[in-house]
């Protein structure tokens, strides 16, 4: 059984946690016995070295990162003092340890690392996991009246959505209650203390210069991806990403591209919104199944290799190799690192960008970390697709917001951002464990999926008989919304729920679920 994981019927137990952490990408697993703090010396020089950690940029409290890495405090301090033994960083006090020089060029060189296993047994935790992507197909005729068939498209969501629930169950929100209210109002001041009247005219439509070098300084911390700010298109989140996708892809020739099966249903509306057919491609344990992927005849695929959606898979290290070399051979990847920074119990995935930028287009947002209301995101695309893309940027809305690209690189840059996801993430962790129990006790025989990291689970009922739709609507009727599993198929499987946890306390998760309970056995 996959380690994301859990049958009620076997009494499986998650995961212990991975000491990794998203700050490059370390893990401490790479580290050699007896040698981690030169490890720890060397992985951060070297990111100085190379410029991924630039002069200025401060470096994690040495508690965060010690409890991020699992091991102790002193360990990184120890770390810290030799890089400011050797002059490259400053400790500030309360202000943290800064980088304030790099060392000569002739010594810069990125620590090598540990070369991936080579086997089809290579272990998913090595990459950690991916979620969103996808497809959704018929749900089947004779289904439940109302939101819940006979068929999933846009307008079928959108009034699940507006629909008025006890209890909101609904997958890809992230806490909103959390959202740093007073932290933006600091920073929007300071933007706005510090804007000329010429600043409120129009922006650059690929995004202001401040939010792309934010971005491209996020990525490299969080993500492993180099990139140059020029590179960087700011959009309005991941659905506009896809969009503009859709159009530069078909102007280039490209008709059609393949889908994680199961997948997103938004994210495969968006690309047939754009006039492109979509290809299933199963989805295994392993991830999105290349040897389908070759056979479908698609020159690109969509997927979500760190945090698969809605199966919480990770892309493996086999498959990562044969997608890359797919690649290589002249298909193109659209990255969608969906849920990437949410994760509890395995280390960081590297995302597929950085180890192969021309032949991936990379697109993440703010939506799951802050709010989705903000409509800000980003999109990296090869150098042969730059052009079209800015064009297709500007002539869609002339470009975002500028005001609210300005407070978000600030919050970036002063490390509010990170501060926030540590905070988040233990909230969300809670959470998740709040929402397990309640499986556990309230849905006998169910499997869950993904537990591992992300805003949401995956619950199958495998070898039931009832649909998931007439499911999903017998909880609405007891005030619960929840998304059936057929929603984000294209071909049929085992009847399912994908349920989010991330929006609510654990006493109204426990309630949901035991709500939940009540519908399943009125169809047993």
């Amino acid at each position: 059984m996959d380690s994301a994981e859990v049958h009620r019927s076997k009494g499986s137990k998650r995961a212990m946690s991975v000491g990794g952490s998203d700050f490059l990408q370390l893990d401490v697993g790479q580290a050699p016995p007896g040698g981690r703090t030169e490890w720890l010396t060397a992985r951060i020089r070297a990111a100085i070295a190379d410029g991924t950690l630039p002069v200025g940029c401060r470096l994690p409290a040495g508690r965060v990162l010690a409890a991020e890495l699992g091991v102790s405090r002193g360990l990184v301090t120890e770390a810290y003092q030799r890089l400011a033994d050797a002059g490259q960083v400053l400790g500030r006090g309360r202000a943290g340890t800064t980088v304030v020089a790099a060392p000569p060029a002739t010594t810069a060189r990125r620590a090598p690392e540990p070369s991936a296993p080579t086997g089809p047994s290579a272990p998913a935790a090595e990459f950690g996991l991916a979620g969103l992507l996808g497809s959704a197909g018929p749900l089947g005729s004779g289904g439940p009246p109302g939101p819940f068939g006979p068929q999933a498209d846009g307008p079928l969501v959108d009034a699940l959505r507006g629909v008025p629930c006890r209890i909101d169950l609904s997958p890809g929100v992230p806490d909103l209650t959390a959202f740093p209210r007073t932290a933006w109002l600091q920073a929007e001041r300071r933007v706005l203390a510090g804007l000329t009247s010429a600043d409120f005219g129009y922006g650059n439509p690929q995004g202001t210069p401040a939010l792309r070098a934010a971005v491209a300084g996020w990525l490299a911390r969080n993500r492993g991806i180099r990139a140059d700010p020029d590179e960087v298109v700011v959009v309005a989140g991941v659905a506009q990403a896809l969009g503009l996708l859709a159009h530069v892809l078909r102007e280039d020739g490209v008709r059609r591209v393949a889908v994680e099966d199961p997948g997103s249903l938004g994210a495969r509306q968006q690309l047939e919104y754009g006039r492109l057919e979509t290809v299933p491609v199963p989805v295994d344990g392993g991830g999105l199944d290349t040897a389908a992927l070759r056979a479908s005849g698609a020159g690109a695929v969509l997927l979500t290799p760190a945090h698969q959606f809605p199966t919480g898979v990770v892309l493996d290290g086999e498959r990562r190799r044969e997608l890359l070399g797919w690649a290589a051979a002249g298909g193109l990847v659209i990255e969608d690192d969906y849920d990437a920074e949410h994760r509890y119990d395995r280390a960081p995935v590297p995302a597929l960008r950085a180890l192969l930028p021309e032949g991936v287009c990379y697109a993440g947002s703010v939506s799951k970390l802050l709010a989705p209301a903000l409509r800000l995101g980003w999109l990296l695309v090869p150098p042969r697709l730059r052009d079209a893309v800015v064009a297709a940027k500007r002539y869609a809305d002339l470009g975002n917001p500028v005001l609210a690209q300005l407070v978000l690189a600030r919050l970036m840059e002063s490390g509010e951002l990170e501060r926030h996801l540590r905070f988040v993430r233990r909230r969300h962790r809670r959470r998740r464990d709040a929402m397990l129990r309640a499986v556990d006790a309230h849905l006998p025989g169910a499997r869950v999926h993904g537990a591992a990291a992300g805003l949401h689970l995956m619950v199958t009922f495998d070898g039931a008989a009832f649909e998931d739709t007439a499911l999903a609507a017998a909880a609405l009727a007891l005030g619960v919304k929840a998304h059936p599993l057929s929603w984000h198929r294209i071909r049929p499987g085992s009847p399912g729920l994908v349920l989010g946890y991330a929006a609510g306390p654990p006493g109204e998760l426990e309630e949901g679920v035991a709500l939940l309970g009540r519908a399943l056995d009125r169809l047993r």
